[in-house]
Order: structure tokens, then sequence, then C-alpha cells
């Protein structure tokens, strides 16, 4: 990851140090099913933008050893388990664990069964959680909770706290896979777990991801973010988004060539 992070400050309503901000927090992702080498090393080549490098690129486990060895040390490898399913397998997830691990990936991205979940099965969710967090000591792992199937607040809340039980560093919105992705009405019920839970405030971190295009978008993550968690939450170690075009808005914003007009997707 960045090794020098942006100092963290207050958010202001200025574009240009919104969009800095967003790239120095942005997980550049390509999870299409045919990617491919060349694909990868495309993707690499964007991390390094010329405005600043992004926070990671987020791959298959099948390309994160091939993306490793195209970024420097400064930018992160992460790569997707259990992913996009989020199915009950507990073995595949960890298969799939142990293969980001060896890859020398720094973060894992993990899918929660989110389905076993919304039918009770709750011993499940956390059997899949804690296996997999012993399955990646010393790496990053954010929880993917798909908040656009779970829907209710509640159930929302309640993979938030199963997540934190089982020592996830990142809490994050959704694998982008599915007709609802992040929303800021989710994004604020996880992060009031995450400001409620003493052991957490602190230290864990909020990931959105799917459907954030502009920097307009993004920038209302980080508004919410600061909100709840407070202005030293908005670094690398604490925030990202997950997007495969954002940095195109980003860089446009950057160049003075646009500016970000879309608005947020949700409600507050």
């Amino acid at each position: 990851m960045n090794t020098s992070p942006p100092s963290p400050v207050p958010l202001t309503n200025d574009t240009q140090s919104s969009a800095r901000l967003v790239l120095a927090c942005l997980d550049l992702t390509s999870l299409n099913t045919a990617d491919a080498e060349a694909d990868i090393a495309t993707l690499c080549q964007r991390a390094q933008s010329p405005f600043g490098p992004v926070a990671a690129v987020c791959v298959w486990p099948r390309l994160a050893a091939f993306a490793r060895a195209q970024l420097p040390a400064s930018i992160g490898v992460a790569a997707v388990a259990n992913f996009p399913h989020g199915n009950a397998d507990i073995d595949a997830a960890v298969r799939d664990t142990k293969q980001i691990v060896q890859a020398g990936a720094q973060e894992v991205d993990l899918v929660l069964p989110y389905r076993s979940l919304m039918a009770g099965d709750e011993r499940t969710v956390a059997e899949l959680l804690n296996v997999v967090r012993r399955a990646c000591p010393g790496l990053l792992l954010k929880v993917i909770l798909e908040t656009g199937e779970l829907r209710t607040p509640a159930l929302i809340e309640r993979a938030c706290q199963l997540s934190l039980n089982s020592g996830a560093d990142f809490l994050k919105t959704s694998t982008g896979k599915t007709p609802v992705s992040a929303t800021l009405a989710a994004a604020r019920t996880m992060l009031a777990a995450i400001a409620a839970s003493p052991a957490a405030r602190h230290r864990v971190g909020f990931k959105a991801a799917g459907g954030i295009r502009t920097v307009a978008e993004a920038a209302a993550y980080l508004t919410l973010t600061q909100e709840l968690l407070g202005a030293s939450a908005l670094t690398p170690q604490r925030f990202r988004i997950g997007a495969s075009s954002l940095l195109n808005n980003i860089e446009a914003v950057l160049s003075g060539a646009a500016e970000p007009s879309a608005a947020p997707r949700g409600a507050y």
C-alpha cells in the first residue's frame, strides 16, 4: 500500500482536493471473468497515474501474483475470495485465501455468505469468517457484506457485527455484481457499526464498491465517513473506494477537463 498517504485533514468542498484524496484511496479493480495477464498489465499501468498512485489494485486470485510483479511496493494488491457468489463453502473460501497469500498479495476481499445470514444461519457465517481470518494472518481482510441483497438495516448491522467479531480490518459494501451495489444508506449503517464498537472505531476501515463512477459520488462517501469516524479516517488505511472506471473521472477532474456532476447514489 501507499507508504506516504495524505495527511488526515477535514474534507473540504474543493473538487481537486477531493479528487486527489479519492485517487489515493482507490482500489482500481478488474474482475471480469475473461481477465488475462494482458488486462492486468494494463490495469497496473493505469494504477500508476500521472497524478499519483492508487492505494491498491483488486483482481482475481489467479492473477494476484502477476499483479504483484507489475507494481511497486507502494501499491497494494488485493484479491477476492468466495467471490462473487458468497457461498457457504468454507473449504473453497479458504482455498481462494491461501492462493492469495501465496501470491504475495497484501489484501483479501472476502464475500460474507450473505444468503446464510438471510436464512438465520449465523453459525456458518461466523465459522467461514473466522477460518478465513486465520488463513491470512497479517493481510488486510475486507469483508464484503453485499448490502444490496441484505437490504434491511438490521441484517446489514448484524453482518457488520459478525465481521467485526471475526477480526475484519474493513467492512465493504458490495461485489458490484448485484443489481444494487453501494448506497449511502447502507454505508451509514456500516459506519455507525464501526463507530459504535470500542475495538473497531479507531482501527477498522470502510470500503464502498459498485457503481461509483465520479468524484462527486465518491466524495459523498468521504463526507459520510468523516461525519461518523472523523477526519483521521480519511486515509487509505481506513477508507477505500473500489471501482474500475472512476479513475477516468478523477484524472479528468485533476487535469481540469471535467467537473464531477453526477449525484450520489442512495439517501443519507
